[in-house]
């Protein structure tokens, strides 16, 4: 459209151009002529209504919107003054819709400390997919979608939902440390031949022992 309407701007000045050194009477008959010729047309076309392209509408618009109506009304043109005066509203509505849009109409870019803890969480825990992320996530109280985790680890090379046939025990077991502990309970006497009750138990991140004892009731 914009090509043809430059087109359409380039051909009338160069037309505009050869009307200059006309004088007053030679316009007034090659206007004449153009009237009866779009008489003829109209006579040919009959009940057919002509058709403009968006290009022609833009272009008519542009150059007659500032007559005056009664004017417009005495024009012979292939359509009404209303309507050249909606082709010139339409036109403006649809520049001002351009230049209303947003530059940038997509969602906004996820914050780079919630990309970090993402891929971070997922370097970590290879073998948690983007639904068991985006749960650890809303734990953490940090709110976003979980097709915005697949998309943070598909950007960053990273299968967002990876198979879980390749889990072992000892993956499992780093992956949970800080949250695992071993305990056992057993009784044991003393070397002056008390008995005890005892409750130990062992963290898996450190090693470290805890021990509790508490002597038979009764």
């Amino acid at each position: 459209m914009l090509l043809r309407l430059a087109y359409l701007a380039v051909m009338n000045a160069f037309a505009l151009l050869r009307l200059l050194p006309m004088s007053d009477r030679d316009k007034d008959v090659e206007i004449l002529a153009l009237r009866h010729q779009i008489t003829v047309l109209e006579r040919q076309l009959g009940n057919d209504r002509p058709r403009f392209d968006p290009s022609d509408r833009a272009f008519l618009a542009a150059l007659l919107h500032r007559l005056p109506l009664n004017v417009l009304r005495r024009l012979r043109l292939l359509v009404r003054p209303d309507t050249i005066l909606r082709w010139h509203r339409d036109l403006l509505a649809r520049r001002h819709a351009a230049q209303s849009r947003p530059k940038r109409p997509d969602r906004p870019r996820t914050v780079h400390s919630i990309r970090a803890l993402v891929l971070r969480l997922a370097r970590e825990n290879p073998d948690w997919g983007y639904r068991r992320l985006h749960g650890e996530l809303l734990v953490l109280g940090i709110k976003v979608a979980a097709s915005t985790v697949w998309e943070i680890l598909r950007e960053a090379g990273i299968d967002p939902a990876p198979e879980r046939a390749c889990s072992t025990w000892a993956d499992f077991l780093r992956s949970q440390a800080e949250a695992l502990l071993a305990c056992d309970f057993f009784e044991t006497v003393t070397l002056t031949g008390a008995r005890l009750y005892v409750l130990a138990v062992i963290e898996h991140a450190n090693r470290r022992v805890r021990v509790r004892t508490r002597p038979p009731r009764g």
